[in-house]
């Protein structure tokens, strides 16, 4: 597939994925608008919207449709969106840029901006289990949204980071924490469309084996930048890793190492997705993601 082709089909589906935010996080003029305009503030209008463009391509490979699929990428966008609010406050990385505006603790308060968070997480449920499909689907991707955002996946990750500020990790510590910090949200967005439609076991373990690795990759190429680039150019503050003293695969390995490792974890990602689906687009994103400059 040709960076064209991809970069079109991408903006195409960033926008989809915008329109449906749009349709679910709520605007109106109750009691509680301020809350409603923080919400909107951080889900609409930015963002790279990869587990949005992940959960697009995993349902036009298997074959489902783009409105189920609009149900688990808008759930899987929530879920990320208030860990962004949440991870910017003060209490956790203090950060006061995001997506190249001010943060949401920023515009709207501490208290808000934490409520904002707290209400996108039950929202982001509530999108789930309106999705077109069966029963069990549902409840499957369910559990599986509730697993890789709380203490066996996102939030857990989050806690072991907090724990290893200024401590020496090595590479397999570093993974797990990654696997769970970043990764479990990747591998959602990749499997939420595939446990809706009822996919087979095997084609949703081959799924998975490819969102781990590009999970990592994700984080690898994060760590990149964060040492590369400037806030300009990410949107978000750079240099925070190194300013708070965090373990990184940069400070691990050093940045053309790490660059070396993010290419073998994507070849390794490619080579795990299911021959008998249409795959192209689930490659191509591990592919662009590896290549990323912000």
């Amino acid at each position: 597939m040709s960076i064209a082709s991809l970069d079109q089909w991408s903006a195409a589906h960033r926008e989809r994925a915008e329109a449906a935010l749009a349709r679910w996080v709520p605007a109106g003029e109750l009691a509680s608008g301020r809350l409603l305009e923080a919400m909107r503030y951080s889900a609409l209008g930015g963002g790279k919207r990869l587990r949005a463009l992940l959960a697009y391509a995993t349902a036009e490979a298997i074959g489902a449709t783009a409105e189920l699929a609009d149900h688990a990428a808008a759930a899987v966008e929530m879920i990320h969106a208030y860990s962004l609010i949440h991870d910017d406050l003060p209490c956790m990385d203090n950060d006061d840029l995001r997506r190249g505006k001010p943060t949401n603790h920023v515009v709207f308060g501490e208290a808000t901006a934490m409520l904002a968070g707290d209400a996108m997480q039950p929202l982001a449920f509530a999108v789930l289990l309106a999705a077109p499909a069966s029963p069990a689907g549902i409840v499957a991707a369910a559990h599986e949204l509730a697993d890789a955002s709380g203490a066996y996946g996102m939030a857990g990750g989050q806690a072991i980071d907090l724990a290893n500020v200024g401590k020496p990790m090595g590479q397999t510590a570093l993974e797990e924490m990654h696997a769970l910090k970043t990764g479990a949200m990747f591998e959602a967005a990749v499997i939420l469309p595939a446990l809706l439609a009822e996919e087979d076991e095997a084609t949703i373990a081959a799924l998975s084996a490819y969102a781990q690795k590009i999970g990592l990759v994700f984080q690898v190429v994060d760590d990149v930048l964060d040492a590369t680039a400037d806030s300009a150019t990410l949107g978000k503050t750079a240099g925070k890793d190194a300013a708070n003293d965090k373990p990184t695969f940069v400070s691990l390995m050093g940045i053309d190492a790490a660059r070396a490792y993010a290419d073998r974890l994507t070849a390794d990602a490619v080579a795990a997705l299911p021959t008998h689906l249409n795959s192209d687009r689930l490659a191509a994103l591990a592919r662009a993601m590896a290549q990323r400059t912000a």
